[in-house]
């Protein structure tokens, strides 16, 4: 049976309770289209990625999911990406690293000022797409986007997500900003621990129950099985629910609730 916890459970047995933050991709719109159910998904997340408007959002979407996010006491977090509309950011790009730094503190200050209307404010930054895996490999590119970090928020900057082992979260450490491990239900894993590319067959995950049970087996036992069939550790303080997968809404909430019932606390990182 799930443990159960109450204001009267001791710190110690809450110590071996595992916890996850829950987070998703939102505001993946631009003007008249839209592709995220923003308003099911913050019933259901801790935290929202939301679009900046250089992969997808625009400045009425932004602040539209900050005030959704904002009365549902989620998160705000900007996810910042190479300037890339037509490819959804996910194209792989070469920006030079001052351009990059620039346009992640562009980003970030954007949603700073709908999040602030909000009565909230920006609480971490993840990168999208194609910046996202670059900042796994690429050093130059990791710190770049710390240093957008840092020239958005100045000294003490904001918690960064990102893959554990990459660059990105390595450059985040020295630079003094905390670093948030996350892992994904929904994507296939090579056997060395990082996402299989989207251009292979089998990198998404796309049967419902396997998603469910690879969400429970990263945060309750922090394991993944790769795509070559072999178990692998997971460490990761943050769970990523896409927003763009079809039923998106209905799968975050059976993890939600597949997460409860494994005794797995859900709740935002610090």
């Amino acid at each position: 049976m799930a443990p159960v916890i109450t204001p009267d459970t001791p710190a110690a047995a809450q110590a071996d309770i595992p916890v996850i933050d829950l987070n998703a991709d939102l505001g993946e719109g631009f003007g008249r289209w839209t592709l995220t159910d923003d308003e099911a998904l913050l019933s259901v997340v801790t935290s929202a990625n939301v679009a900046c408007g250089f992969h997808a959002g625009d400045p009425s979407i932004m602040r539209r999911v900050c005030e959704l996010a904002a009365a549902r006491g989620v998160r705000i977090g900007a996810q910042v990406s190479y300037r890339d509309l037509a490819g959804f950011g996910r194209r792989a790009m070469d920006v030079p690293a001052g351009e990059l730094a620039d346009e992640v503190a562009y980003q970030i200050g954007a949603l700073e000022v709908f999040a602030r209307a909000a009565g909230s404010r920006v609480s971490y930054v993840k990168p999208h797409g194609a910046l996202y895996n670059r900042t796994v490999r690429d050093e130059d590119q990791a710190g770049a986007v710390v240093a957008g970090v840092l020239l958005a928020t100045g000294p003490g900057g904001l918690p960064v997500l990102g893959l554990p082992g990459s660059h990105l979260l390595a450059a985040a450490g020295r630079a003094g900003l905390p670093a948030v491990p996350e892992a994904f239900a929904d994507r296939a894993y090579t056997p060395a621990g990082t996402l299989v590319p989207r251009g292979e067959p089998g990198a998404v995950v796309h049967d419902p129950d396997a998603v469910v049970a690879r969400a429970v087996d990263m945060a309750a036992r922090h394991v993944v099985t790769a795509a070559d069939g072999s178990r692998i550790p997971v460490a990761a303080r943050s769970l990523c629910l896409h927003g763009d997968t079809p039923g998106a809404a209905e799968l975050a909430l059976r993890v939600r609730e597949a997460l409860g019932g494994a005794g797995v606390r859900v709740e935002a990182f610090a």
